[in-house]
Order: C-alpha cells, then structure tokens, then sequence
C-alpha cells in the first residue's frame, strides 16, 4: 500500500460523503449495523469511522443507552463525521486501529466499514480488536469484493490507468478493492487469535444520480485524486471529464444502476 493511500484530508471528506455515500456505503453501513442485533447494553468500538456513515446507522436502531466510541485516524474525517451527528451517547477519537488507547476486554463489539484494507500491518489490528473485546465479543467487518464484482468502480479505475499508462495509479485496485481472498483474510483473523470466522458476499445495489457525479466521487474524493494530481497537475478536472464520458458510454445518460458486492466478516472472541 502507497504511503499516500490513506491521506483522506482538504476537500475530499466532503466530497467522499456527499458523492460516495450514497453511491457506495450508505447501502452497506444498513446490513453491517443490522448484524449488531442482540447487542443490547455495554460498549460498540468503530475503528476506520470516516465521515460517520455508519455511526449514524447505528445510532438510529441500537439502544440508546450503548455507548459508541467511533475512530478514524484521519481528523478531517471526524470533523466532518461531528458536523453531520450529535448524539450524547457517540464518543469521537481520532485514533490508529493497529494500536488502541482502550483497556483490554472494554467492548462487547467492534466494528469496521470498509477500512481493514487501509490498515498496513491487519494483523495487527486484528490483534488490537481481540484485545479491547470482551470474551464473547464480536468483531463486525466488511470489505470490498473484486473489482470485477463492482463494475462502476472498476470502469473508473480501468480509465485512469489508461490515461497514465507510463505510470498508471492504482489506487482503487491497490488498496480498497485489493484485500478479498477469503482464505488470507481468515487465516489474518487465526494468527491474530480469533477461532470462530465466517465471510460471507452480500450483494447491493444503489442508483447513481449521474455519470458525473460518481467520477467525481472516485477522482476527487479519494487518494485517487492525489495519484492524479501527482502525475498531471492541472488536469483532474480533465480526467473527471474522461472518466465522466466514459461511464457515460458504460451505462447510458442519466442516472444508472451500481452494483455491487462486498465480504461481510464476522469474527468472535
């Protein structure tokens, strides 16, 4: 993983949550939140929170006596995440997954929407999970499929990298859609310590409001955009364009359908 694929800061939170999450995790951040039933009382740990998409999921139908401590180690995304939720029972923290500042067994869950795939050493944040679990505990995550499971994102990504050819950023393939085999992800989850693992696909679809809006969404508010800028200063919006009329051509004027697939993983302590 690029040094740079986990910088999400100026203007691309807001972008990511006003373009993104609709298109590609409001859908998700229902089914994820919706696996917390029979958590009913006690503590839920979000690492890799964002904007809050799925801390606002999860205030609307857990308990609102639960307490939800929701993390990121990115700032700029909590600060937008705060603006977009006040709720006395949500605690922000900007903190890293692979080393939390929380006592041992202090969670009956920890959850995680899609953002395993950024973390550099996962065993470790898997072990770090474990720890902060109460005996009993689940640890909730879930991560992309295949790029060839989710067309939209694979047509933008496919694009950039013929517009760059000499040096083509890799950034969607690289890192959000990079982590899927099942047998690593479970045998990632056994070296960390957990014994009981399920993976299961779930397939979504959401309806993107236009061709334009989803490349903006991809080339601007995502690392995408650093990878971008880095080779062609000046020009994003020119590959916006590229990649807007490209979409276009895919699926058609107007708004289109985008499915999807993730892997929903459940692991228990």
């Amino acid at each position: 993983m690029s040094a740079t694929d986990a910088a999400f800061a100026g203007s691309i939170p807001a972008i990511y949550e006003h373009y993104l999450g609709p298109l590609l995790f409001e859908p998700f951040a229902e089914d994820l939140t919706a696996r917390l039933e029979g958590v009913t009382s006690g503590r839920v740990l979000e690492t890799a929170t964002g904007t809050g998409i799925v801390t606002r999921a999860m205030v609307k139908v857990l308990p609102p006596e639960i307490e939800i401590v929701a993390t990121d180690l990115n700032q700029a995304m909590l600060d937008l995440a705060q603006t977009k939720l006040h709720a006395s029972n949500v605690t922000w923290c900007q903190t890293d997954a692979q080393t939390l500042p929380f006592e041992d067994s202090s969670f009956d869950a920890v959850v995680c929407q899609f953002g395993v795939m950024f973390f550099p050493d996962k065993p470790a944040a898997y072990r770090e999970a474990l720890r902060v679990l109460k005996p009993g505990g689940r640890f909730l995550f879930n991560v992309w499929d295949s790029l060839d499971a989710n067309l939209t994102s694979k047509v933008v990504s496919d694009q950039a990298i013929e517009m760059f050819p000499e040096d083509p950023p890799r950034f969607i393939e690289r890192t959000p859609f990079g982590y899927f085999d099942e047998d690593r992800i479970e045998g990632e989850l056994q070296l960390a310590g957990f014994e009981n693992v399920t993976i299961e696909p779930v397939d979504k679809v959401s309806h993107a409001t236009s061709a334009r809006h989803v490349a903006i969404g991809l080339t601007q508010g995502t690392p995408l955009r650093g990878e971008i800028e880095a080779r062609a200063p000046g020009r994003l919006n020119e590959v916006t364009d590229k990649v807007t009329q490209t979409l276009t051509e895919r699926f058609g004027e107007g708004s289109f359908e985008n499915r999807m697939r993730a892997l929903v993983v459940t692991a228990r302590r």
